[in-house]
């Protein structure tokens, strides 16, 4: 016969002398903000997520037009770079005209290669996102048997999250 144990007992956060856990990144950041304000020695200290996730938050629809607008943008960033990269070694007043031809003809090319890469996919991914990480928890770490005076900072602060 087993027994269940209520709450799991984490061994990463045993083994790396966990000051506080939070749920939130910023109250982690907080709490080392916190302690670096009382002249703690910070170095000592690591933030470490657990349970990462991926996030994708949906933008918006992706059509051939906005991926050929977004193509040219970026193809006008890229042109605009090399029109003044060779701009700067051509004599006379040339450049500006190189630096306006780059622009257009980025453009022109990231408009066709957004376009053309957009339709290859089919219609398999007809919306735009943002990737992210995030995390369950973030345990604040102490190093160098640090701990309780970290412990005892944060308490004091009213920071002490969950130990």
């Amino acid at each position: 016969m087993s027994t269940i144990d209520p709450q799991p007992r984490n061994p990463v956060s045993d083994a790396w002398n966990t000051v506080a856990s939070y749920d939130s990144y910023e109250k982690a950041q907080t709490a080392v903000d916190t302690l670096s304000d009382a002249h703690f020695p910070v170095e000592h200290i690591d933030i470490v997520g657990s349970d990462l996730r991926l996030v994708e938050h949906v933008t918006g629809r992706l059509t051939k037009g906005r991926a050929a607008g977004a193509g040219a943008a970026t193809g006008a960033w890229f042109g605009l770079f090399i029109g003044l990269l060779v701009g700067l070694f051509t004599p006379g007043p040339t450049w500006l005209g190189l630096i306006i031809g780059g622009l257009l003809i980025g453009a022109l090319w990231g408009a066709v290669f957004g376009f053309v890469g957009h339709a290859a996919t089919g219609g398999r991914r007809d919306f735009s996102s943002t990737r992210s990480l995030a995390a369950s928890r973030y345990d604040v770490i102490a190093r160098g048997g640090r701990v309780e005076e970290a412990r005892g900072i944060l308490q004091r602060e009213g920071l002490s999250g969950a130990a």
